[in-house]
């Protein structure tokens, strides 16, 4: 089966959500509006392909390579599901803080881009189990003297999509942020001065660093957390059909080893347990 990408949202601001005549323009008929009850997997199976919502821009989950082909752990991830389900995957490219707006208004089907589980979330979205673990960690320059535990955090600036889980950890242990959409960004503003420290991943981090091993000097990188599930599938309510093959999907990822063989070619380790 061939991956497609569909479209790749460019030039919309970080902080803002698409609206609504943006929304109605991108080309696919929405499925539902959310929390109404419907076969989203018979639609599915009928049209031949799922659509998936995913960044484009995290490496190493989601990213594009020297050749510009859409690659990363969820990509995969995402396309193993497509198989499992025994469908064509398309591929919709979109800035973080629009991307539950486009899964509200039905122009993709789910998200696989290392969505975690809140409360808040749930009352819209039915969740997959989770499918891969992370620690929380921030990165702040290495001869900051006075951030060197979680709670040193409290009353400084982090560089943070306030939009995300992570941007939340942030606040809730006392950061002020500075609003950012995309890592690359975060890790100028520490590097600049703009911002004392940016929360993120331990994997998400070493990736950075990997492929800049320049920095690995500038920086130091705090560990805030053990490791915890960090990636879940969310479906609007209503299609529990297509949350349970979903889940069926990633079980069997699991014990044939495949989640265990991406993870470790993406991140190093194997990041699939608690």
């Amino acid at each position: 089966m061939k991956n497609k990408v569909i479209k790749r949202l460019i030039g919309l601001s970080a902080a803002g959500t698409l609206s609504a005549a943006v929304l109605a323009g991108c080309g696919n008929t929405p499925s539902s509006d959310a929390g109404e009850s419907t076969d989203l997997l018979k639609e599915i199976k009928d049209r031949g392909y799922i659509i998936v919502g995913t960044e484009g821009t995290w490496s190493p989950y989601t990213f594009h390579d020297e050749n510009d082909d859409l690659v990363g752990y969820d990509v995969e991830v995402a396309k193993y599901i497509a198989d499992y389900i025994g469908v064509d995957i398309q591929y919709s490219e979109t800035v973080w803080s629009s991307i539950f707006a486009s899964l509200d208004a039905g122009q993709i089907d789910v998200v696989v881009n290392g969505v975690s589980y809140n409360e808040e979330r749930a009352v819209k979205y039915d969740f997959s189990i989770p499918y891969n673990y992370s620690q929380y960690a921030y990165l702040t320059l290495a001869d900051n003297d006075e951030l060197n535990t979680l709670e040193d955090a409290a009353g400084k600036i982090a560089a943070n999509d306030p939009t995300s889980s992570i941007g939340k950890y942030a606040e809730d242990n006392g950061a002020t942020l500075d609003e950012v959409g995309e890592a690359a960004q975060a890790v100028s503003e520490v590097k600049n001065g703009r911002a004392d420290l940016t929360f993120g991943t331990v994997v998400g981090f070493e990736d950075y660093l990997n492929q800049h091993p320049e920095d690995r000097e500038v920086f130091k990188l705090v560990i805030t957390s053990d490791p915890e599930p960090n990636a879940y599938i969310p479906v609007v309510k209503g299609n529990d059909q297509l949350v349970e093959i979903i889940n069926e999907a990633l079980q069997a990822a699991a014990e044939d080893g495949t989640l265990s063989e991406l993870a470790i070619k993406y991140f190093g380790v194997d990041t699939t347990k608690g």
